[in-house]
């Protein structure tokens, strides 16, 4: 084996020597007695569960149901970001009519306002799905505005005097160089989708993980508990490749 696919092999796995000594460390103290089950369970003890509940197919339809709110509010609230976005960005009167009330709403917290959600919507899925879609809303739409407003001015005109305009100037020239900050604010947007779900799934829900891990906890399922926490993280990981 050469030096270079030694490397290589070391550089992948690298990322996770410190999560390994971790668990190893997790488990030796909870087999060992230094840390007591009630408080955090080891770790075969959380696959145990991961197992119990896939065999069962509970985990599917939790999975599945948190996937959905969370695809639904991210398409909602996304494609209001970007609609939004690329009004101010292309229009001075978008700007002028729109950015600063976007701007106001942003600055406040949209998981602080759960209780007026409620209030509105009751505890269903519109709710969740409503909050969901809020989180996501302004890290697309800000990206986006930013991104149309930081082309450079002389890239358009060039593109201009080539004949171009409207919507082939948009779609040749703005779209591409908006685009790197536009995915850079469907990153940051999938982060918050998970964040958010998680907060309205503890808070009110009958069904997905976040309504697992409480119904866990109701019962002192602590291994549960765990387990839900780690596939939320496993899922925002998975968003953020």
């Amino acid at each position: 084996m050469s030096l270079s696919a030694s490397q290589r092999i070391i550089h992948r796995l690298a990322p996770w020597a410190l999560p390994v000594l971790l668990l190893a460390v997790w488990q030796l103290s909870v087999s060992a007695g230094w840390l007591s089950t009630r408080i955090l369970p080891a770790p075969s003890a959380v696959i145990e569960a991961g197992i119990n509940l896939v065999a069962s197919g509970e985990i599917w339809t939790h999975l599945a149901i948190s996937g959905w709110r969370a695809g639904i509010g991210f398409a909602i609230g996304g494609g209001i970001g970007l609609a939004l976005g690329f009004i101010t960005g292309l229009s001075k009167w978008g700007e002028r009519l729109l950015d600063s009330s976007v701007q106001m709403i942003r600055n406040v917290p949209h998981l602080a306002l759960i209780p007026l959600v409620i209030l509105w919507f009751g505890i269903d899925e519109t709710a969740k799905i409503f909050l969901v879609a809020l989180g996501t809303l302004f890290p697309i739409y800000l990206n986006t505005y930013h991104g149309i407003r930081n082309i450079d001015p002389a890239l358009v005109e060039m593109s201009r005097s080539y004949g171009l305009s409207g919507f082939s100037l948009f779609r040749h020239v703005i779209l591409p160089g908006a685009m790197p900050s536009i995915l850079v604010g469907v990153r940051f947007a999938l982060g918050f989708m998970w964040l958010t779900l998680i907060v309205a799934e503890t808070i009110s829900a009958s069904s997905g993980i976040g309504y697992l891990a409480m119904n866990a906890r109701e019962f002192l399922q602590t291994d549960i508990v765990v387990l839900a926490i780690v596939l939320y993280a496993v899922l925002g990981k998975l968003a953020d490749l």
